[in-house]
């Protein structure tokens, strides 16, 4: 264990926040899953469920281990080969997506002789993010004229933005804030921020527009959900809250302080998406307030320690890549704690490895992993300096102990060697030595 240990390089911070949420989602999983338990077979049996979230956050830590060996920069290059890779998924999965138990959008691709979901807006935004980081880095010397930006950062951003928007609104919405976000700390001027800000209430004006007109269409179907869900959240009328919502507050209200205890939650058989989307309403219901707080915490000791690793990155491509990966992780966490308890409406997204599901959780981990291996860069440049050092000084004590021996005095009484030829046989002198 302890020379497995000893392999993982980075921040080792990070390592152990990582390792403790996952962990902690095994008991709230185990619980949470009862309703899809009976919805799926009817026995209520969820030691199924509990295995493949195991297997799911053990393939997440492979990815985490694999992709921290591999060195920050050349994720610089990739993300502008995958981001056109990434638009045809986004395509795909709007005309041909389906939809998992217990969700109501089309949002997932099945992978073809696996079987296996895969949500293509995650890994989307994942690759959106370093795309934004590696323009802002790459033209910080240089002040291009923002028709020049307008072309090469803002149409792929508003191209993949416009992809994800008829599934999935409170995605979108979070990789345009983060996008806006990260364009401010990489100095982008801010006169072109807000313009970029209005164009983009614009063009969700227009989309909204164009969906009133058009209401049967499939493209437009999750518009209505978007208005109730709003108007339900606005509105203080009795009976008026989102089912979802309504159970969930009963969830958090039934477990006060200490909660009811592991698996003992109520709330998780009427529940829908108990295990993914509202899960953080089941843990305070388990565990209390002390445990629905512990959870909060780690999630911003996790974000302090994003701030840590952007500040020690050498270079600015790193910097922004860790505020692009690590910040929304942090942000979708919060995003899903306040609308369990109503300070948001239903967004449909999950707790960043809490949540049960696959590629929520791995991309999650691909995430954690460049972030990582942009941590581990001061680790390796320090080891390859003290290794430096130390051949130089291994090399100093040769050269000292060479000179040493050469200064010591000569035996009178050795012989001295010679094959120096001063006869006519030039074999002679080896001869006669």
């Amino acid at each position: 264990m302890k020379e497995l240990v000893n392999k993982l390089k980075g921040d080792r911070v990070i390592w152990s926040f990582v390792a403790l949420l996952a962990l902690f989602s095994f008991m709230p999983v185990f619980s949470a899953s009862s309703n899809l338990a009976y919805l799926g077979h009817g026995t209520g049996n969820t030691l199924g469920y509990l295995v493949k979230h195991l297997a799911h956050i053990c393939i997440g830590f492979l990815i985490i281990y694999w992709v921290h060996k591999v060195p920050y920069h050349y994720f610089r290059a990739i993300s502008k080969i995958a981001l056109p890779v990434v638009w045809i998924l986004l395509v795909y999965t709007l005309l041909k997506g389906t939809v998992i138990a217990g969700a109501n959008a089309s949002r997932w691709i099945q992978v073809p002789f696996i079987g296996i979901t895969f949500q293509t807006s995650t890994m989307a935004a994942i690759v959106l993010f370093i795309f934004v980081a590696r323009y802002l880095s790459k033209t910080k010397e240089e002040n291009e004229p923002f028709q020049t930006s307008l072309i090469q950062l803002w149409v792929p951003v508003f191209i993949t933005l416009a992809l994800i928007l008829p599934a999935n609104f409170s995605t979108t919405a979070l990789i345009f804030t983060m996008v806006i976000m990260l364009t401010f700390i990489g100095k982008y001027p801010l006169k072109y921020i807000g313009f970029i800000i209005g164009s983009g209430v614009v063009m969700l004006v227009f989309f909204l527009l164009i969906a009133k007109a058009f209401p049967d269409s499939r493209f437009f179907s999750r518009v209505g959900t978007w208005g109730s869900r709003i108007e339900n959240f606005t509105t203080d009328k009795p009976d008026e809250d989102d089912y979802q919502i309504e159970k969930a507050k009963i969830a958090i209200a039934s477990g006060r302080l200490g909660g009811l205890g592991p698996g003992k939650s109520v709330q998780k058989n009427f529940l829908p998406q108990s295990s993914s989307d509202f899960i953080y309403a089941i843990v305070v219901e388990e565990y209390g307030l002390v445990g629905g707080v512990s959870i909060l915490l780690l999630y911003l000791l996790l974000l302090f320690r994003f701030v840590i690793a952007s500040h020690k990155a050498t270079t600015l491509f790193g910097k922004l890549v860790v505020v692009g990966l690590g910040f929304p992780m942090i942000f979708q966490a919060m995003i899903n704690m306040a609308v369990a308890v109503e300070l948001l409406p239903v967004t449909g997204q999950t707790l960043p490895l809490i949540s049960s599901g696959g590629s929520s959780i791995w991309m999650t981990c691909f995430s954690l992993g460049i972030i990582i291996s942009v941590t581990k860069k001061d680790e390796e440049i320090a080891e390859e300096n003290l290794e430096k050092e130390k051949r130089k000084e291994a090399l100093q004590r040769l050269i000292d102990r060479e000179l040493s021996e050469e200064d010591l005095p000569i035996d009178e009484h050795e012989e001295m060697y010679s094959i120096e030829d001063n006869s006519r046989n030039p074999m002679e002198a080896v001869l006669n030595k």
